[in-house]
């Protein structure tokens, strides 16, 4: 490594990877702030910072207080223990938390008001007429679906699910009613007083119960035009939540009580699941326990409504064990995740992003099918700016093509209508045989995976579960074909998941080969994943852990190298996270010998780009726009001869050292000048794009006397325009079926 690797160690080169994610969570937050942006995509993107809180907490708060408990002495890449991150990440989390809800309140719902579209924040400001429709809708639609709690000592204080919404309350015994004379009868007395008369005296007549908001109804309640009063000549939208409609009615559930005081209030518990894969013997049943445990974790956050009466939070701090910073105070609705109900509202259309179709793949708009086609050369698949049917098409196209003697994949997320499991099943149906690696481990999909695991295993597939102690996390499908000239491999190696939902919502990469390099090396691939067979040597792939680590930092010193002896160097590298010292130090390192880095980073970045003395040298900047950057590029200059790699792994040490992931090189001419384009484009944004500053913070560039470039809408038109240009000269009078983009005339 050129440099001294000791100058680049020092604790305050590096940022603390928990603070550059709030940063990341803040900058989706300006997204929600942006004026410019269309008024339904910031209720999208406020209540996508809600539930990319909640995982945070479940997750890294919590491993946090997992390490403080364990009493681990070890610095983070920032020299700071787990207590003072915990402590930092405290008051960075309550200071973002009023941000979210002064955008919703101040922002957010005078937005919704001027669009026609009220939000009835309290039911007290219900007209007469809309509370006794409310009223009525609780009786008909929710009174038979709650369950009343009370707690007393023959009923102990409920077990509160991880993110549910509840409503806690303190009431009054009515007192007994006794006209007409003498006492009540016994059998006139209720279950309470019964018990009451077996227990010492209480120090109070109050009680304490709760109410769980259901799951199982819609929280998002429009009131009927007939019961809205007209504004100004016209009737505006009205809608309430059903927590709202729920404590307007609590006397309903508990008829014999007067009710002192309420308030909502929301816990989220520890969700990292810890696995002793070493003692299991099936690690299916362990992972289906932990699931069930996880609903009953340590409690981590508890969230209350702001003005919530003190005796309430009393309770709820006891019985949760939580105090300072892990209580924040809401002053609006709990979990704005619930702004994704606003948002599939009918009727707003024109206030959300433009839709867009994903555009069918230039190099496969004819009549051959999809293994010849691959024949002719590498295919580059951009999705979602281009659909992700080629690739659901090569599993189901090899699972019905006869010549096909073997089919094996990798599979992490998939969707839960997934069509690459039906192909798979057909497969084995089929007679192919199908190896799976199916990764039960994937965190939050644990569930998903195992309903799938337990289907393909029934079709006959051969399911492999993950390695021990690993992840698999790489994305590679494998079809072995008998043809005229003996057996081909066909490979497909992709940046993002197998699945059909997030391809249309997350920025992936993957090519379609049948390079004979890339096959052999799947092969060793999945001989390593089934057998634990590592081959002598490996062709065009690099695989973690056991040697990408190595191979990304020999990519670095090179061009530091080359940089240092006055030949061409530079390189451009596209994540999602930026978080391992080692690859960090040799960055800062290339950057001092002269090598030009420019850095497109989605989330966290521990890296300081553009520090004096530093990092003069590396740029870095991330993209939040409508669809979620997710795919990994990495391109080296070399010289002259630039290399360009594509692969499953962002630069953290996870990646490179707790997962199996593939880094795979992009050897087509074509596709390596599509890549260039692609990350040419992406560092030409100057809307979506905000860089990071000497101090840490983010900035847009400025725009003075420039264009306004857009990335992700800049690829959506190219990928109209090639889709519509081929169909053309395809067939001339064949009418057009793709989607303009917003600016896009042409025709």
């Amino acid at each position: 490594m050129a440099g001294n690797a000791e100058q680049y160690s020092d604790p305050s080169n590096f940022e603390n990877r928990e603070l550059s994610w709030l940063k990341f969570n803040q900058r989706i937050l300006g997204e929600a702030k942006d004026k410019t942006t269309r008024p339904f995509e910031r209720l999208k993107f406020l209540s996508i910072t809600s539930s990319n809180l909640d995982e945070f907490f479940m997750v890294r708060v919590a491993s946090l207080k997992d390490m403080i408990r364990a009493d681990v002495k070890k610095r983070d890449i920032a020299g700071m223990t787990a207590q003072e991150q915990l402590d930092a990440v405290g008051r960075a989390t309550q200071t973002f938390v009023k941000d979210q809800y002064s955008v919703y309140n101040r922002a957010i719902l005078p937005m919704l008001r001027r669009l026609g579209l009220e939000v009835v924040t309290k039911h007290e400001e219900l007209t007469a007429a809309e509370a006794a429709w409310a009223d009525e809708y609780f009786d008909r639609e929710v009174y038979p679906v709650l369950t009343p709690m009370a707690v007393d000592a023959t009923r102990p204080f409920p077990l509160v699910r991880n993110k549910s919404l509840n409503i806690a309350l303190i009431m009054r015994k009515k007192p007994r009613n006794t006209e007409g004379g003498g006492s009540s009868a016994p059998e006139s007395r209720d279950i309470k007083d019964i018990i009451d008369g077996h227990l010492p005296a209480k120090k109070t007549d109050l009680d304490f119960a709760m109410v769980r908001v259901p799951d199982v109804l819609g929280r998002v309640i429009e009131i009927p035009q007939e019961y809205v009063a007209e504004e100004d000549g016209r009737k505006p939208r009205r809608i309430i939540f059903l927590e709202e409609v729920i404590e307007r009615n609590l006397s309903k559930l508990f008829l014999n009580y007067d009710i002192e005081c309420s308030g909502m209030f929301r816990i989220e518990r520890n969700a990292d699941m810890e696995l002793d894969e070493d003692e299991s013997e099936d690690l299916l049943k362990e992972i289906q326990q932990k699931l069930k445990e996880r609903q009953w974790g340590e409690v981590i956050r508890l969230e209350i409504e702001s003005g919530a009466d003190a005796r309430l939070l009393t309770i709820l701090r006891k019985e949760f064990r939580v105090g300072g910073d892990e209580i924040y105070r809401i002053p609006g609705p709990l979990d704005l995740t619930l702004l994704m109900k606003v948002y599939k509202l009918d009727g707003f259309e024109a206030e959300k992003a433009d839709p867009y179709t994903p555009q069918p793949v230039p190099a496969l708009m004819n009549d051959d099918d999809l293994f010849t086609n691959i024949r002719k050369g590498d295919i580059l698949l951009k999705h979602p700016y281009e659909t992700f049917e080629p690739v659901v098409n090569f599993v189901r196209l090899a699972a019905r093509d006869p010549q096909v003697l073997a089919i094996k994949q990798t599979l992490y997320r998939v969707s839960g209508d997934s069509p690459i499991i039906k192909a798979l099943a057909e497969a084995a149906d089929n007679g192919k045989q199908v190896s799976v690696l199916l990764e039960l481990k994937a965190r939050f999909d644990e569930e998903n995976n195992i309903a799938w695991a337990k289907i393909l295993e029934k079709a006959g597939c051969h399911v492999i579960y993950g390695l021990q102690g690993l992840k698999t996390h790489c994305k590679i499908t494998l079809v072995v074909r008998r043809e005229e000239d003996g057996i081909r491999r066909y490979v497909h190696l992709g940046t993002g998941n197998y699945n059909d939902s997030t391809a249309r919502l997350y920025t992936d990469n993957g090519i379609l080969t049948c390079n004979p390099q890339i096959g052999e090396d799947a092969t060793a691939v999945f001989n390593m994943l089934s057998g634990y067979s590592e081959p002598l040597f490996w062709n065009s792939l690099a695989v973690a852990p056991l040697w990408l680590r190595k191979r990304f930092l020999r990519l670095i010193d090179r061009e530091a190298e080359n940089a240092a002896s006055g030949r061409r160097s530079g390189i451009v590298a596209k994540m999602n996270s930026l978080c391992d010292k080692e690859i960090i130090e040799h960055l800062y390192a290339a950057g001092a010998a002269g090598v030009k880095i420019h850095l497109i980073v989605r989330g966290i970045c521990c890296l300081r780009a553009g520090v004096p003395g530093l990092s003069e040298n590396i740029t870095a900047c991330s993209i939040v726009g409508n669809f979620l950057e997710h795919a990994r590029i990495f391109r080296f200059e070399n010289d002259g001869d630039p290399q360009f790699f594509m692969g499953s792994a962002d630069w953290m040490p996870r990646n490179l050292d707790r997962r199996v992931e593939i880094l795979f090189p992009v050897y087509d001419p074509a596709a390596r000048k599509e890549i260039q384009h692609y990350l040419d484009v992406q560092m030409a944004d100057n809307v979506k794009a905000q860089y990071m500053q000497a101090d840490g913070t983010y900035a847009h560039p400025d725009r003075r006397g420039r264009q306004p470039v857009l990335a992700q809408d800049v690829f959506c038109a190219e990928a109209v325009r090639a889709a519509r240009e081929i169909s053309d000269r395809n067939d001339p009078q064949k009418t057009r079926v793709f989607v303009p983009m917003e600016g896009d005339t042409d025709g």
